[in-house]
């Protein structure tokens, strides 16, 4: 199920959300400068990481190859912190929205989740 297109475009929006909600937090904690180098910094930091550490025979390379269990638990750190982001941001109806689907979406991924587990 994790390799349909449709859970692949979800998967993929999901991540880009992720990263702007990341962005709106920083916009919102950060004064001056430092506004532009928490929301711009911190997703960039994010997305370099994400690119980076990847799990081999994961489509694509892997420039830094990581066990699955680990991949998971960068994955879900990601979202539980985009997700706190919204919350912390009061975007609360968007929190819920975020956190629900992602969920829902992991849910429906589980042969990637236990393909990942046993990497």
């Amino acid at each position: 199920m994790s390799s349909h297109p449709i859970n692949l475009g979800l998967r993929f929006l999901l991540e880009i959300i992720a990263l702007i909600a990341i962005a709106v937090w920083g916009w919102q904690e950060g004064e001056g400068w430092v506004r532009f180098l928490l929301a711009i910094g911190i997703p960039v930091i994010a997305a370099t990481f994400w690119a980076t550490f990847r799990v081999p025979n994961d489509p694509g390379t892997a420039p830094v190859a990581i066990p699955g269990i680990l991949r998971l638990i960068f994955e879900l750190g990601i979202f539980a912190f985009a997700t706190w982001a919204l919350f912390d941001s009061n975007l609360i109806v968007w929190a819920w929205i975020l956190g629900i689907i992602t969920l829902l979406h992991y849910a429906t991924s589980y042969d990637r989740i236990l393909w990942l587990i046993r990497q």
